[in-house]
């Protein structure tokens, strides 16, 4: 299913501090938007229209004369059992994407090791510990993947290949990279929903990280609106 990038609830803010928050689906918007009185986008799912998506609303403000200081990746994603169980809020303090690249003989080999582009954005040192403080998150990488996994061979692999790890969705990097691309810093926030791995629908709990997403953002606004880059 195709969906579209529609834009969000505006509500008024004092805030000094301009934030556009992207996330997948308008499900998951809405659930910002109950906490965040901000700017609050959906733009699709993958690194793909996320990227356009967010990328189009950075320019759109530029453009108006009201440039975005922060872009947030937002949404509910995979967690890496043991260490981010269902229900729990992580806080990403390293945005990867972790199937650009080339399989090889050897392996898989990330796209910087052939000599091209990137595949991890670090968010702001301060802002991460400042958020995760606030809500009581977890920080380790977040993981952008164009295909979920769906077996637990897939997920060891993901583990073994950044130990840091603690949850995988699908459009971090693309909001990162767009970001990026305007010079914005960005921060992502995900809440996990199921574990990663073998897929049970029976067993994911969406409307708890829905919930926890919420929550999390009814802690974290305060930060979001008074941090400011240096």
């Amino acid at each position: 299913m195709v969906l579209q990038a529609e834009e969000g609830r505006r509500g008024l803010t004092t805030s000094p501090v301009r934030v556009l928050v992207a996330t997948a689906v308008p499900a998951e918007r809405d659930a910002v938007a109950e906490a965040y009185p901000g700017d609050v986008l959906a733009v699709g799912v993958g690194p793909a229209r996320a990227a356009a998506g967010t990328a189009t609303a950075l320019t759109r403000a530029a453009l108006a004369g009201t440039p975005y200081d922060l872009v947030v990746s937002a949404g509910i994603a995979g967690g890496f059992a043991p260490h981010a169980p269902l229900g729990s809020l992580v806080v990403a303090d390293e945005i990867t994407v972790a199937d650009l690249g080339a399989e090889t003989p050897d392996g898989f080999v990330p796209v910087t090791e052939l000599g091209f582009g990137t595949v991890t954005h670090h968010p702001p040192a301060d802002l991460v510990r400042r958020a995760a403080a606030a809500a009581g998150a977890l920080t380790g990488a977040v993981l952008t993947v164009s295909t979920v996994t769906g077996s637990a061979a897939r997920a060891d692999a993901l583990r073994a290949g950044h130990p840091t790890a603690l949850a995988e969705a699908m459009e971090g990097f693309g909001v990162a990279e767009a970001a990026a691309a305007h010079r914005v810093p960005v921060l992502e926030i995900r809440a996990v929903s199921n574990p990663v791995g073998p897929r049970d629908r029976a067993a994911w709990a969406v409307p708890a990280a829905l919930a926890a997403l919420t929550t999390g953002f009814g802690k974290i606004t305060p930060v979001l609106e008074s941090w400011k880059s240096v």
